[in-house]
Order: C-alpha cells, then sequence, then structure tokens
C-alpha cells in the first residue's frame, strides 16, 4: 500500500492527465490540487495511469510513493513543487478485452479507491462522478466538480448522503441545471475559477523582451488572446476584427498544432498580416510576461449556449496581469462590469464593435509597465488558493485535512 504516516491526504482525482495542448479540464485538476498544496495541505493528484499497465501484481499492491511533479510537469502546468503525483497503474490488459470490469473507471473504483485511497484521504476532490459515488460509498467526504449541464438523473442515495459535502459549479444556469436533475439546493454552489500565483509577479524586463520580438512593421500596440482555438471562443471574430486593424500586432496563443496551422491559413485567406499565432507557450510561466508586454488582452467569446457556462481561466489571469482586458458581454462575466477593473466591453459576434472597443480602449488606458493597480488588487480575491478555501468552508472542521506546514 501507499506508506502514507496518517490518514490526512487531500485527494484529488482526475480521470485524464497529459502533457498536451486543450487540455482545459486537466489544468483545472491540476491547478486545484496545486493550490492546496501551496495552502498547506498534504495535497496529492491521483490519475490512471493508462500508457503503462502492469501484469506485476506487486505493483499494483505496493505502490509507489506519491511523488513531486518533474520538470516537464512544472513546465507545462505552471506549478510549484509543494504538489505530490500518484500515478496509478493499470493491471494488464485492461481496455483491451471489452466489459464493465475490464475498464480503468471499475480498476480505479472497485480496487484502488477501497484498498490505497480510502485508508489515506481525508477528503476527496473530484469532477468523476464515478469516482464520487465510489468514494461516497466507502464514507469519505466528497467534493464534486460539475461544469455542464447535467443531463441525468443523481442517484438520490449519493447526494443526500453525509459524506457527500458539495457539488461545485462554474456558473448559475449550470447550478439550475444541477438542482433539477436532483442535486439539493443546499448542497451546490457556483464559483469562478482563479488564476495561479505566478501571475503576480511582475516581469518588466520579460516583457519588453516579448514587445521587441513581436511588434513589427512599425507597429506600436500588442493586442493578446490566449485560450483554446474554437470558434465559439471568438477566435474567428478576432481574425476579423484584426484585418480591420492592420496597425495594431495581434498575437494569439495556444491550441493544438492542427488547430494552429489551420487558423493560420485562414488568416492566409483572408489576406491578414498582422496577426500571428505562437502555439502553446512553454514553460507555462512564459504566458505571465507576455500578458504584462500586452497593450490588451483580449476576450472575444462567442454568444450563445457555450457562454452561459463558460467561467475562462484566461480572464482572471488577465485580471492579475494589470493589463487592460477587452471583453464580449457574456453571462458569466457581466457582473464584472460593475467592479474596479480596468476592463471595456462590447456585445458579442460584431468583428467591427470588437475593433471600434479595441481602439477605444486603447486611447482610453495607455499601457503601464506596472500594470494597473486597480486590476491587480481586484484580482486577488480570485486564485486558485482562494477557491480552495471556500469550497473547504463547506466541510465541518473535523472531516477537512490538516494544513501540514
Amino acid at each position: 500500500m501507499i506508506n502514507f504516516s496518517k490518514k490526512n491526504q487531500y485527494i484529488f482525482y482526475t480521470r485524464e492527465l497529459s502533457l498536451q495542448p486543450d487540455t482545459a479540464h486537466e489544468i483545472h485538476d491540476v491547478l486545484c490540487a496545486n493550490a492546496a498544496a501551496n495552502l498547506g495541505y498534504s495535497s496529492v493528484l491521483m490519475y490512471p495511469d493508462k500508457k503503462k499497465s502492469s501484469a506485476n501484481l506487486l505493483s499494483l499492491i505496493y505502490l509507489e510513493k506519491p511523488k513531486k511533479p518533474d520538470r516537464e510537469f512544472i513546465e507545462f502546468y505552471d506549478v510549484q513543487e509543494k504538489l505530490k503525483i500518484a500515478a496509478l497503474p493499470m493491471p494488464w490488459p485492461i481496455d483491451q478485452i471489452g466489459g464493465k470490469f475490464t475498464n480503468y473507471s471499475t480498476v480505479v473504483t472497485k480496487y484502488f479507491l477501497p484498498v490505497h485511497i480510502r485508508p489515506n484521504s481525508k477528503v476527496v476532490h473530484t469532477r468523476d462522478w464515478n469516482f464520487v459515488k465510489a468514494a461516497v460509498k466507502n464514507k469519505i467526504p466528497t467534493i464534486y466538480e460539475r461544469h455542464y449541464f447535467q443531463d441525468q438523473k443523481y442517484e438520490p442515495e449519493i447526494v443526500h448522503s453525509s459524506y457527500f459535502k458539495i457539488a461545485i459549479t462554474q456558473s448559475e444556469p449550470i447550478r439550475q441545471s444541477l438542482i433539477e436533475y436532483g442535486m439539493p439546493p443546499e448542497k451546490v454552489i457556483w464559483l469562478h475559477n482563479g488564476f495561479n500565483q505566478s501571475f503576480s509577479i511582475r516581469r518588466p524586463k520579460e516583457a519588453e523582451i516579448w514587445r521587441k520580438e513581436l511588434l513589427i512593421n512599425r507597429r506600436q500596440h500588442l493586442v493578446v488572446y490566449s485560450g483554446a482555438l474554437y470558434p465559439f471562443k471568438g477566435v474567428d471574430l478576432l481574425i476579423d476584427s484584426a484585418k480591420e486593424l492592420p496597425e495594431i500586432q495581434f498575437v494569439i496563443t495556444g491550441g493544438t498544432e492542427a488547430q494552429v496551422q489551420a487558423y493560420q491559413q485562414l488568416a492566409r485567406d483572408k489576406n491578414i498580416e498582422n496577426v500571428e499565432f505562437l502555439g502553446w507557450i512553454l514553460p507555462r510561466e512564459r504566458l505571465v510576461s507576455l500578458f504584462q508586454a500586452a497593450d490588451i488582452l483580449v476576450h472575444p467569446h462567442c454568444a450563445g449556449k457555450s457562454a452561459d457556462f463558460t467561467n475562462p481561466v484566461k480572464f482572471f489571469q488577465y485580471m492579475a496581469a494589470g493589463t487592460p482586458i477587452v471583453a464580449t458581454e457574456i453571462p458569466p462575466l457581466m457582473e464584472f462590469k460593475a467592479s474596479p477593473l480596468i476592463a471595456s466591453w462590447c456585445t458579442p459576434d460584431d468583428p467591427h464593435k470588437l475593433a471600434q472597443c479595441i481602439l477605444h480602449t486603447l486611447e482610453t488606458y495607455p499601457r503601464k509597465i506596472d500594470g494597473y493597480a486597480a486590476s491587480i488588487d481586484f484580482a486577488q480575491q480570485f486564485s486558485w488558493e482562494n477557491r480552495i478555501t471556500k469550497i473547504l468552508s463547506y466541510i465541518e472542521e473535523a472531516q477537512r485535512p490538516p494544513i501540514m506546514v
């Protein structure tokens, strides 16, 4: 068994863990676990290791101790070294035969959870409903995250159990969806996502290097978008806006290699020369200085159903950077219109209005090397650490994991 000294672990379980772009769910899980570790909890991120199957039963009985993330992991996710990671080896030939008794979820919930996880965990935190059910049945205090609309009834014996502590969503429409499908209203809340601590560090020298590298053809202003490369995220809209503003340099980061190539071709087809695609930036902490280098950070999300539940991590990273923001008006962000954020707002799905909003923002909020203090100060409440603290406040003190340092 895992050689933990006490039953004090704060276990985060994720079904997938990779070092591939376009992994928003994995990033969320990793950063939640990382924040708990930063707060001093004995935080362990667990996942089924689907790349390594083992016919050696001893490797399943005597698991390796959770270990610190390696350099590649740290650079990809921008985490600190307090976090511990535990890969759960899968017995061969899992998922090669078929059937409910030969898949990853069954092995994790029927074997690893009761044998290895329950004896060592104080609380578990996951977005995997099968894991939630198994944890509750094994009498482990459980935190559940659900970021999409629910589509089937919740089992009453699970959600009404005293071991099912709280369900976390990212918007009020999603919260109402969970309630509609059987979640007790008092057990479901919605919280914003957050930003990593690295975004609070000012990096003026690195920011200046970015500006020298990216501002070409005598352009003086830099507009940056960071995130997934999908049409509903407003990437196509942003490209069309860039065409109206040839004197401004636009930079787009994120996406898979195939997505980057597709959008590069789209820009060429439209004869747009002031948009550069940087792909997935590594080490990930380089995003901090890029955000500080920008004159504007843009959030061009389109309207529609996806806009009702999105709660983009990048928006809170933008805040912490202290750089002026241009955002389209989508429901989850409307509360921020009345905040002290240095931001401009425009209606979604209109590239011309977005372009005009960018121009207005450049005239109204000139770039500051140290960032805008109002945005930076306002952002502090949205750190991942504060989010974890709020979540744990819904658990009785005796059932919370102890702070170790």
